[in-house]
């Protein structure tokens, strides 16, 4: 799937899932766990790609970095981007008009440039997390990410479609190869 083209608008972010470290229970002996050499390498991204008031896609990958081939790939030729003040954004200034914001001085300025999209998007997937998902990593972070953006884009059809809709799409799948035997993946066939 392409999204944005001409004279439209697609917000870039990325938010990082996984990884939890437990602090240790004594303070002297906590380290800070923002920093690459105190975390379990288990952390990964969730790029996310917003089109204003249409569709978003996302993907995952190790680093921010990591997605810059990913969104060149799906965004249309003539797509404005909206990204924050990460270094790993930079790189898109060569292949399309891109628009920066400093989430350190504002959230958005007065001629429209804003990820307010982009980071509603990672509020509703984190508050997933913490209600009914409660965890959201490894090997099935896609799907989560993938259903958070399903929901995203169809929040304000009324829920009777909404329902018709994801039976109708459950119904027309084949056997899942990611969710066939979720509750198994300890036993490894011998």
């Amino acid at each position: 799937m392409r999204i944005g083209g001409r004279d439209r608008t697609v917000e870039v972010d990325g938010g990082y899932f996984g990884g939890y470290v437990k602090p240790a229970n004594e303070k002297e002996n906590r380290r800070d766990r923002r920093l690459a050499k105190h975390q379990n390498g288990k952390r990964q991204v969730v790029a996310v790609m917003r089109e204003r008031d249409d569709r978003t896609l996302p993907a995952v990958f190790r680093s921010e970095s990591a997605a810059l081939s990913f969104i060149a790939s799906r965004a249309l030729p003539g797509t404005s981007l909206m990204a924050d003040e990460a270094a790993s954004w930079n790189d898109l200034h060569g292949r399309f008009p891109v628009s920066r914001i400093d989430h350190g001085k504002l959230y958005s300025d007065k001629s429209g440039v804003y990820t307010n999209g982009a980071e509603e998007f990672f509020s509703g997937m984190r508050r997933a997390e913490i209600g009914h998902h409660h965890h959201i990593a490894g090997a099935y972070l896609v799907r989560y990410a993938r259903e958070s953006a399903w929901r995203e884009d169809h929040r304000r059809m009324d829920n009777g479609r909404q329902v018709r809709a994801v039976s109708t799409l459950a119904m027309a799948a084949p056997t899942s190869v990611d969710w066939c035997g979720y509750w198994q993946r300890a036993q490894k066939a011998a």
